[in-house]
């Protein structure tokens, strides 16, 4: 059984900390949160809910047999 992607484990991972507002990206207005101090705060329950959808992709591509390569760009990732 998978574990449930917990709201209060994204929150004290920093996960709720976006761009900087003047480098935002209009596609990601749905899941801001709200601003603070020139920051987007995203929303950790969307959050969640993408990467419990995303999880349910991936166990479905790895269970066909598939492969999937996962990239990091940042050093922290």
């Amino acid at each position: 059984m998978a574990n449930k992607v917990e709201v209060k484990e994204l929150l004290e991972a920093g996960v709720h900390f976006g761009h900087m507002t003047r480098k935002w990206d209009p596609n990601m207005a749905p899941y801001i949160y709200m601003e603070r101090n020139g920051i987007h705060i995203i929303n950790l329950y969307k959050t969640a809910a993408k990467i419990e959808e995303a999880n349910e992709a991936l166990k479905k591509i790895a269970a066909s047999g598939r492969k999937i390569l996962f990239v990091a760009t940042k050093k922290q990732a």
